[in-house]
């Protein structure tokens, strides 16, 4: 399997199981990234962010025609979620093992990751198999 491919799966993995942690087991713990700012309340929006994470996590293990455009959405997401990992380290909220500030703080250089991660774990495969097709079989 190629790196690419572990990556994707990987992420998409672990969006689901986050998604349904947010509608579960940890809705409690998610809700101290969210940023007082937000104007829903603290469990609308982790339900909803749950939700588009069972979403994108299901597309990058499912999708191949659009894959893509769902590694794009995947990482317009991570990014539109950062600032509740910013309020999370500047409000000095703890939450899933986050209890000191120099913890929340290196958390904040593994979205970068996330976004690269969702870009690049999506791109080629499009592009191969077309260019796979119209040259045809190997001689």
């Amino acid at each position: 399997m190629a790196a690419r491919s572990i990556v994707r799966i990987a992420l998409g993995s672990f969006l689901a199981f986050a998604g349904i942690a947010h509608l579960t087991i940890a809705r409690e713990e998610f809700q101290a990234q969210v940023p007082d700012w937000v104007p829903l309340d603290p469990d609308t929006t982790v339900v909803a962010s749950g939700v588009a994470e069972v979403g994108l996590g299901a597309a990058l293990l499912v999708a191949r025609k659009h894959r893509g455009l769902v590694g794009i959405i995947a990482a317009l997401f991570f990014v539109a979620v950062f600032p509740g990992n910013l309020s999370q380290w500047a409000n000095g909220r703890d939450g899933f093992g986050l209890d000191t500030d120099t913890k929340r703080f290196v958390r904040l250089f593994f979205q970068p990751v996330l976004i690269w991660a969702a870009i690049w774990s999506t791109r080629g495969g499009a592009r191969r198999s077309k260019r796979a097709t119209q040259e045809g079989p190997a001689e």
